[in-house]
């Protein structure tokens, strides 16, 4: 790396929180409307004031080093106090509020982020909300592509977990336990039950989200991944996964909460198992989070405690 220069200017860091945010130059200059060579020009410039490497680049895009996270949280307050400066002295209009959530495949977390963006207090925001993978949501946060993520640990998968999001400097929030849950079509045969056995599953498709590349028992957002199935069915989506609870009386294993204004043709059956879900967020161990974040940490809190679950903490 060059030597540092003097000088960091504005411009360079909103740049740069938006190339972090998009995980790619050529996006970034897209969006902000200039021309890529001289975005690329301006990233350099900048690892050069700094004289330290920021981005890591590659033909998929670029990611964070781990000095550049640190800076990009330097770089958000202080463009965030800009902000605040001219619209208080200059009547400058609020900035846009902006906020990113990655999370596994929660109705609940979707029905917090309605609300959340409902309550906004600005015409103008810019809001991200993406069901991903585990280790998505973990690289998501790492980088800060997105502020915060929403997952689950219990005894069989918490050491992986907990040490990569070590590994990651990041940490684990409780929020909840929860109980488990089948999710079924509300005219599958076990939905009036008042409680599901394993041997009641055992001729049913069992649907769970794909983890791709990553696909390890530890990062499966379904406790019992383990356990071996007759019949099982690999998704993407909260979409295709409801489709085929209602096609083909397949089953998934969750929380047990979810909303029926989302999913009104879905049920939760409670699951005859020794087992606990505790659900979480995750970010970064040395940076607080925004106001915005604690809006919608405070949202699902209102979600999960409206369904009867006790909260952690």
């Amino acid at each position: 790396m060059a030597r540092r220069t003097s000088g960091i200017t504005l411009q360079q860091l909103q740049s740069f929180i938006e190339v972090a945010a998009e995980g790619s130059i050529t996006a970034a200059a897209d969006l902000l409307f200039i021309a890529q060579p001289t975005m690329s020009a301006a990233m350099k410039d900048l690892e050069n004031r700094v004289g330290r490497a920021l981005l890591l680049r590659s033909a998929r895009g670029v990611t964070l080093t781990a000095e550049g996270v640190e800076f990009l949280g330097y770089a958000r307050q202080v463009v965030e106090q800009v902000a605040l400066l001219e619209q208080r002295y200059l009547g400058r209009p609020p900035s846009r509020r902006l906020l990113g959530v990655s999370t596994q495949h929660y109705s609940f977390a979707v029905d917090a982020f309605v609300r959340m963006v409902k309550g906004t207090d600005t015409a103008d925001y810019e809001f991200s909300l993406r069901e991903t993978r585990t280790w998505d949501i973990i690289e998501d946060v790492r980088t800060l592509r997105s502020e915060l993520g929403i997952l689950y640990r219990n005894d069989f998968n918490r050491n992986v977990i907990d040490k990569l999001l070590r590994d990651s400097g990041l940490a684990f929030h409780p929020l909840f336990l929860a109980e488990p849950h089948i999710f079924i079509s509300r005219r599958n045969p076990l939905a009036s039950r008042k409680r599901a056995t394993l041997d009641d599953l055992a001729d049913l498709p069992r649907l769970t989200f794909d983890q791709g590349a990553n696909n390890s028992f530890y990062f499966a957002e379904e406790i019992l991944s383990t356990l071996s199935s007759r019949q099982e069915i690999r998704v993407s989506d909260r979409a295709t996964i409801f489709n085929l609870m209602i096609g083909l009386d397949g089953y998934t294993i969750s929380t047990g909460i979810i909303s029926d204004d989302l999913d009104p043709e879905i049920v939760a059956v409670p699951l005859d198992v020794d087992e606990r879900i505790e659900i979480g967020w995750i970010g970064h161990a040395a940076i607080p989070l925004t106001d915005q974040a604690q809006r919608y940490l405070e949202e699902v809190r209102a979600v999960v405690a409206g369904f009867g679950v006790a909260l952690i903490g």
